[in-house]
């Protein structure tokens, strides 16, 4: 464990866009790669980095202060695991151990399951599975996808004609808003808030690309989500808060017997747990990495 926390400010430029992050390690090889959940940023793993080393954080595309994707295109979840892909060759790293919380730990799944050889072990936080839907809402989750893009384009006209943006007027309020939207703490939230936020001549503004809120077109079935669970070959470990997302638990019965090495824990604390209880996630991730 790191007896005095120096962080340094990191960037990865890939083929169409360049991931930005946190570290606190000045090895270009992290021991552990940590991946945040939607509209959060890599600040989320600020408090494990105080008792965990060699640590790199990404800001995912959209999110803090890594490049959008460019103009035309959307957030398919699947893109995400390319990025990961491309983060992993661009480095040429080796295998390595990934704590993913949220959508992060989604994303990390199925990059495990398709990219066995790159995972060393896997730490999920809040987060087990994928969001899945029946097959026969198929066409209905393509129709409200479309829909939301066109919803979202015909917002930003607005926005651009009317010019109203909105600003918060300081960080305070800014935090105060994402409050209420969560169930995150105060501290934890400024620290997200601080990296997701710009200044403007009014006030602040949000760094996160709109397209971020369109509903996805496409869902995987439980059955797809189960196969892609059953070829991740590194060991999982699950550490989630009793106050965490409600899918957690029925994921847990839906895929915990999927895996072929698991574990889980669960902690006081709710779906940012690894924030609230930074030490003790730090702890179960430390033994877990060494165990394996």
């Amino acid at each position: 464990m790191s007896d005095k926390l120096t962080l340094n400010e990191i960037e990865f430029p890939l083929s169409s866009l360049t991931l930005k992050g946190i570290s606190n390690t000045v090895s270009s090889t992290p021991n552990i790669l940590a991946l945040h959940g939607w509209l959060d940023n890599s600040a989320s793993f600020l408090p494990l980095m105080s008792s965990l080393d060699e640590i790199i954080a990404i800001d995912w595309p959209g999110h803090g202060l890594s490049s959008h994707r460019s103009a035309g295109a959307y957030y398919h979840f699947i893109d995400y695991v390319y990025d990961l892909l491309e983060l992993f060759e661009t480095n040429q790293w080796p295998a390595l151990n990934i704590v993913a919380h949220s959508m992060g730990g989604m994303v990390a799944s199925m990059f495990a399951s398709a990219f066995p050889e790159k995972v060393n072990s896997l730490t999920l936080i809040d987060s087990i599975g994928f969001i899945t839907d029946k097959s026969e809402k198929t066409s209905e989750n393509l129709r409200t996808g479309m829909l939301s893009r066109l919803a979202l384009v015909n917002k930003t006209k607005h926005q651009q004609t009317t010019n109203k943006i909105k600003v918060h007027t300081n960080i305070d309020a800014a935090v105060k808003a994402r409050l209420k939207v969560s169930d995150l703490f105060y501290g934890d939230a400024k620290l997200l808030v601080e990296r997701g936020m710009k200044a403007v001549e009014q006030g602040f503004v949000w760094r996160s690309d709109p397209r971020l809120m369109t509903k996805s077109p496409v869902r995987l079935t439980v059955t797809q989500a189960q196969h892609l669970i059953q070829k991740i070959n590194s060991p999982v470990q699950l550490i989630y808060g009793d106050k965490g997302m409600d899918m957690v638990k029925t994921g847990l019965e839906c895929y915990q017997s999927c895996f072929q090495y698991f574990k889980s824990t669960r902690l006081v604390g709710g779906h940012h747990v690894h924030m609230e209880q930074p030490k003790a996630t730090a702890a179960l991730i430390h033994y877990f990495i060494n165990a394996n």
